[in-house]
């Protein structure tokens, strides 16, 4: 007799009697999906511009990508919301930034509904709907989803991927990371990589063996279940990390300049038919320096700058390829829907001649030519953090205007491609209708012929804002079903409309030509202004990179698009427009654990990220390591903070106590004690007195005295002329017991665990704080 199955919640269809030999079982009904239902793996990129992929006209090699257009669809008309966090949410709940609480990622949240940064449980995640349909899920790579606050083992984690319908995820969860030494997570806790840099290690190629593994651990059991994978890769955002055999294959490549890269691809999107025939391209952005006019030494820098971050898109391209080719290994690849997009423009945050070490740009501490020409040759090594200057960011985004983080077409704009061999009879051609991030989830639904449910574990949900692309699929010439889509970012906004659009840029068109830069504050008198002649209106049917304002021509179609996007930013949830950058970043939030005067860390706890963790900069501060030293002495790391970018370590060596300060890697100030640790229980104390003001716009913080102490006694000092003043680093957050990653000092071999038995850590900041609230912004919007 068949087994008889009944769905969970009705009543049970067996027989129950007195005795099993009068009773017949029936079971609840597994979540099974339909037989032969598609796999679905979203691809996410990071700050990689429209003219960067070879198939988007870009001279950067990118054949796996290349082989997914060439076999699929490109879209040139396809749009986000100019920055990370906000535009991810979009693609995984088919609805709009402000709509999921994301105007900002959540480091710049605010108390209002469509800015608080916690994403409704009514908008439900694509992830939730297909666990529903039996599907595996998976999130690999960077999430930058979840409140910061609750980013800590201290939770809660129903905003973590596991908490939002991902049965595995392995990634980060902040907006960047080390390519090198990333703060991994695996499910709900923190890991270390696998192996170190010197035995090969690189954060794009732990993603995809993880990716194969996850999927593989899953088809050898159940081999007809389907999957949706989400990988999202932490390329391309800085730091650019990529080893140089992959950099130097592109040796030369760049010495003509960006201007030159733009001119050379934009004839190659004409050529590949990716922009129409009449395109024109934007103009010189007054905001970079032309070729022509950079120094000998500036364009050899600029240009390996380019050269390294090439070669990081092949390498991140070729790793990609892995992943195609297992699942052309296992028979899935035909029958996976493939969905790949850049999250916004090219990114501008290297400043306007690059960096080297981002934790010295955020400090505001200056970076000389010369320094960073002797960097020049070990850029993309793991000595260094490395971000393109703004002309690369402005060359990548051809052949639009401007770039990330403000939404002319160069921020909003980006390479998005489709393949389904299984699904889709059209391959290697264009598609020019209108879309959006948050078109991606009703096209997958439509397209998997699954209903948009009413309730995801019993939370009723919100309506899709988004629009199926699934009649493009195989009809060029299918209407467009995306009319409107606002835009807003920092005060920055725009809105589409029927083949037109209006932009209101923030602080203006450039930063030249405003005479302001980013995060200017916007008060309502100047809104007013704003909204009666800072709007610019473009005819997209005839002017594809937004050079021919018609504002003034065609007055009644501006004012219908002005209030237009009030309608939509009514709808949303956009208002109140907030541009602010410092004030926005420094505004009070409700927290897990308020900052205090006192915190104890305990041996064998994960890492505290950085946003959590107690900060001892600028202000007097005492480290106190509760221990057990066994006989023979031990030694290894009593605290630790940051990396070989800034940071500090308090760690016992040779039998002695010692303390040192990395200033951004410039100067390493050490601290050691006259005397040995002894052996028994005691008190290791490192103390910092202040004894000067920060220099906190020179890139000083506080000078003082470190201290150490045994048991109360002091057994060693040193002055310490200067200190980090803004951020510890970019990565590394607290960690007891060891320095993981890159050492804050090459003193030791990291990770240098103690060999004793450490009782609890505490630190006193009971000192007076100094803060450069507008530098901490900057820091907050490197991490997107």
């Amino acid at each position: 007799m068949a087994m008889k199955e009944y769905k969970p919640g009705t009543a049970f269809n067996g027989i129950i009697g007195r005795t099993v030999d009068e009773s017949s079982p029936a079971w609840p009904e597994p979540v099974r999906s339909r037989e032969g239902m598609p796999n679905v793996l979203f691809i996410i990129l990071d700050d990689t511009g429209f003219g960067h992929l070879g198939c988007y006209g870009s001279p950067i090699r990118t054949p796996n990508i290349d082989s997914l257009a060439a076999n699929g669809l490109r879209y040139n008309n396809m749009h986000t919301t100019a920055l990370c966090s906000p535009t991810r949410s979009c693609v995984l709940t088919g609805r709009n930034h402000h709509s999921n609480a994301m105007a900002c990622i959540t480091e710049g949240s605010t108390g209002f509904p469509g800015s608080n940064g916690n994403i409704p449980f009514e908008n439900g995640f694509l992830s939730e709907i297909l666990l529903q349909q039996g599907y595996s899920t998976y999130a690999v790579g960077k999430w930058h989803l979840t409140p910061s606050d609750q980013s800590s083992a201290a939770g809660p984690y129903d905003r973590w991927p596991l908490g939002r319908g991902f049965e595995r995820f392995y990634g980060f969860m902040s907006g960047e990371s080390n390519q090198y030494y990333p703060e991994l997570v695996y499910d709900n806790h923190t890991v270390e990589p696998p192996k170190t840099p010197e035995e090969g290690y690189h954060l794009t190629v732990d993603l995809v063996d993880k990716a194969i593994s996850f999927i593989a651990d899953a088809k050898q059991v159940a081999p007809n279940k389907p999957f949706f994978l989400y990988f999202a890769t932490g390329a391309m955002h800085s730091p650019h990390h990529v080893p140089r055999e992959w950099a130097d294959r592109y040796k030369g490549r760049f010495d003509d300049g960006w201007d030159a890269y733009r001119e050379k691809v934009f004839a190659r999107q004409k050529e590949l038919g990716i922009i129409p025939a009449n395109a024109e391209i934007s103009r010189h952005d007054p905001d970079v320096k032309p070729w022509d006019e950079c120094t000998s030494e500036e364009k050899r820098l600029y240009a390996r700058m380019m050269e390294v971050f090439a070669g990081f898109l092949e390498h991140t391209d070729h790793h990609i390829g892995r992943l195609l080719d297992f699942l052309r290994s296992i028979g899935e690849f035909n029958n996976t829907l493939i969905m790949l997009l850049s999250d916004n423009g090219a990114s501008s945050e290297g400043g306007p001649g690059g960096s080297v070490n981002l934790s010295r740009f955020f400090n505001n501490i200056p970076e000389s030519m010369g320094e960073n020409m002797k960097a020049m040759e070990k850029l993309g090594g793991p000595e260094y953090s490395n971000h393109y200057s703004w002309g690369w960011a402005w060359a990548g985004n051809t052949p639009f205007r401007r770039w990330k983080r403000e939404t002319y077409r160069g921020g909003v704009s980006d390479p998005f491609i489709v393949h389904w061999p299984g699904g889709i009879k059209s391959s290697g051609e264009v598609r020019t209708q209108y879309s959006h991030a948050i078109d991606m989830v009703p096209t997958v639904l439509e397209a998997l012929e699954i209903a948009s449910p009413s309730a995801i574990r019993g939370v009723t949900q919100s309506p899709l804002e988004g629009v199926s692309l699934a009649n493009t699929f195989d009809d060029a010439n299918a209407p467009g079903r995306h009319h409107t889509q606002y835009f807003e970012m920092f005060g920055h906004r725009a809105i589409y409309h029927d083949g037109w659009r209006a932009v209101c840029p923030w602080p203006g068109p450039s930063f030249t030509e405003s005479g302001q830069f980013f995060g200017a504050p916007l008060s309502s008198e100047r809104l007013i202004e704003l909204d009666a002649r800072g709007w610019e209106l473009y005819h997209l049917a005839e002017d594809f990179a937004e050079n021919h304002d018609l504002s003034a021509q065609n007055r009644p179609k501006l004012i219908e698009m002005i209030s237009l996007w009030y309608i939509e930013a009514g709808k949303y949830k956009v208002l109140p427009i907030d541009s602010r950058g410092t004030l926005r970043f420094m505004d009070e939030r409700p927290a897990i654990a308020p900052p205090r005067m006192n915190y104890t860390y305990y041996s064998g706890t994960q890492m505290i990220p950085d946003q959590q963790a107690v900060n001892v900069l600028n202000r007097s501060h005492s480290i106190t390591a509760d221990v057990d030293v066994p006989p023979g002495g031990a030694e290894g790391v009593l605290l630790s903070q940051g990396s070989d970018e800034g940071g500090f370590t308090f760690y016992v060596k040779d039998g002695r106590l010692h303390y040192v300060h990395n200033y951004v890697s410039k100067v390493l100030y050490h601290v050691e004690s006259r005397e040995p640790v002894p052996e028994g229980r005691h008190q290791l104390r490192y103390e910092f007195e202040v004894t000067g003001k920060p220099d906190l716009p020179g890139g000083k913080g506080t000078p003082g005295r470190g201290q150490l102490y045994i048991d109360g006694r002091l057994v060693g000092q040193a002055d310490i002329p200067v200190t980090i003043p803004i951020r510890m680093t970019l990565g590394g957050g607290i960690v007891v017991g060891a320095d993981p990653g890159a050492p804050v000092t090459m003193d030791y071999r990291s990770p240098f665990e103690f060999t004793g038995r450490i009782h609890k850590v505490d630190v006193d900041v009971s000192g007076e704080l100094i803060k450069d609230a507008e530098a901490e912004m900057r820091i907050v919007m490197a991490r997107q």
